[in-house]
């Protein structure tokens, strides 16, 4: 009973003395909902697997062999599972830790020491074996505060993952796309080489007609050349988009034969908003994995802080120790004792007070952070309705203009076929035809594409976790 209360009275006087933490506070507030000016409806709910919109299979079997193979995942997997240990580790040191140490020297002792004769002046062993228990009591909630920041790291983690997984298929999905423009593009290059061959076939025929000269074959000739490099060019680009895609779903050059022309539906129906969502920013991993920091971020401050108290532990050991071998395991050499055990911090060189301003800026950077992945959720989302609406007007507008090209093209070839009209408005003709066909291809891959982005913006098919985002003892995260 006396050892109690001195043990009670000196954790008192220790703790009368101990280092205080610093007053300093997190300076950064987390932007609210309201404050980014979000609409009042939800973004719609998007499928499992949404590309399959696009009617493609080939495209489904490379999605799934990018998850498969993708080392951008992978990576994202292997620190989620790196994370998962740490909590494990976390988790452990709240639970009483048992060791067995055991040792035996062949010493000579001091004959002018402690020890008696026969030992004195004399070689012999001298060993223990013990085992040992160690649990930290928690008192102060230094080691749950730690066990909460590695588990907000670990769902960090995974969102983390999360968010790898929608950008690898959405990256999949637009390089996908961009091989379907490639295709397009090298279609309309292999058309114009052939209306140019026609024209300098026409141009040949005029001048032995005498309704032209020279100068007109050489300038078809001339164009012709051209439009044969540019479809060399568009073949180099076709090719360099095939790699692409090959490179994301985790292949190699031996993949490259084995992926055929896109037969992409570009006007698949996809779950997309109207206005920016009201629930964006509890839909989007990367914004979650950026509340999830800064969740750790106050569990560390809290470990920190919990650092200026005493740690209290419970120790107790039980086995033998004896001088000669022959008497290691006999019951006189027995030894066992329990008690508390306890660490206070007196004098530190500030390192303790340094950590905790430490951690309260690593409060303040995680807020910075998420308050950028919030802004930049916005802008990605505010981007792409616009460019939704704007591109929806130029496809019907891109429609027109290549509808009057072909006849333009077709009148203008006539004309100069029956030597009514020069080579120069053929050739105005033609470049304009072109184009049109080239801008055509580029709206339409734009527009699945700015579709895609916008799906992707508001988080794709992901589903967000359950809220469990209210541990902190700050209010430092508004939905």
């Amino acid at each position: 009973m006396r050892s109690a209360i001195a043990f009670a009275t000196l954790t008192s006087l220790l703790l009368g003395g101990c280092v205080l933490p610093p007053s300093v506070e997190p300076q950064e507030k987390a932007l609210s909902r309201d404050a980014m000016g979000l609409g009042s409806v939800n973004a719609p709910s998007a499928p499992t697997a949404w590309w399959k919109a696009f009617g493609d299979p080939q495209l489904d079997d490379l999605v799934a062999r990018g998850f498969a193979q993708n080392p951008t995942l992978a990576q994202a997997l292997a620190r989620m599972r790196a994370a998962q240990a740490q909590v494990s580790v976390a988790q452990s040191q709240m639970l009483p830790q048992v060791t067995v140490d055991g040792e035996e020297q062949r010493q000579r002792f001091s004959g002018t020491y402690v020890y008696p004769p026969p030992y004195a002046g004399n070689w012999n062993w001298i060993g223990s074996l013990n085992a040992n228990l160690s649990w930290n009591l928690d008192f102060w909630g230094k080691q749950a505060a730690l066990v909460a920041q590695a588990g907000s790291e670990e769902e960090a983690a995974r969102l983390d993952a999360e968010g790898a997984r929608l950008a690898i298929s959405g990256a999949l999905v637009q390089a996908y796309v961009a091989l379907d423009r490639a295709y397009a593009l090298v279609d309309i290059a292999a058309e114009t080489e052939s209306q140019r061959q026609h024209i300098l076939d026409l141009s040949r025929q005029r001048v032995a007609s005498g309704l032209d000269t020279n100068a007109e074959v050489k300038q078809s000739e001339a164009l012709l050349a051209a439009a044969r490099v540019a479809r060399e060019q568009a073949t180099s680009g076709r090719d360099l988009a095939l790699h692409q895609v090959a490179a994301l779903a985790g292949e190699g050059a031996n993949a490259y034969a084995a992926i055929k022309r896109p037969a992409l539906r570009l006007d698949g129906a996809l779950p997309l908003p109207d206005v920016l969502p009201a629930d964006l920013l509890a839909r989007r991993p990367d914004v979650l994995a950026a509340r999830m920091r800064v969740e750790a971020a106050l569990s560390g401050r809290k470990a920190a802080k919990a650092s200026f108290y005493p740690d209290i532990n419970l120790m107790a050991f039980a086995g033998w120790a004896a001088i000669g071998l022959d008497s290691m395991l006999q019951s006189p050499s027995q030894n066992y004792g329990v008690g508390p055990a306890i660490h206070l911090p007196i004098f530190d060189g500030d390192r303790l007070k340094s950590q905790y301003v430490g951690a309260t800026a690593e409060v303040d950077a995680a807020i910075a952070g998420y308050n950028g992945a919030v802004v930049e959720a916005v802008h990605n989302v505010a981007d792409r309705l616009t460019e939704t609406g704007s591109l929806a007007r130029q496809v019907e507008q891109q429609r027109q203009s290549l509808d009057a090209a072909k006849e333009a093209y077709r009148l203008a070839e006539r004309r100069y076929a029956a030597g009514l009209s020069t080579y120069l408005s053929v050739l105005s003709a033609e470049t304009l035809l072109l184009d049109a066909r080239q801008q055509q291809a580029n709206i339409a891959a734009a527009q699945a594409t700015n579709r895609v982005q916008l799906l992707l913006a508001v988080g794709g098919d992901f589903t967000p976790p359950a809220p469990k985002l209210a541990r902190s003892d700050t209010n430092q995260i508004s939905q």
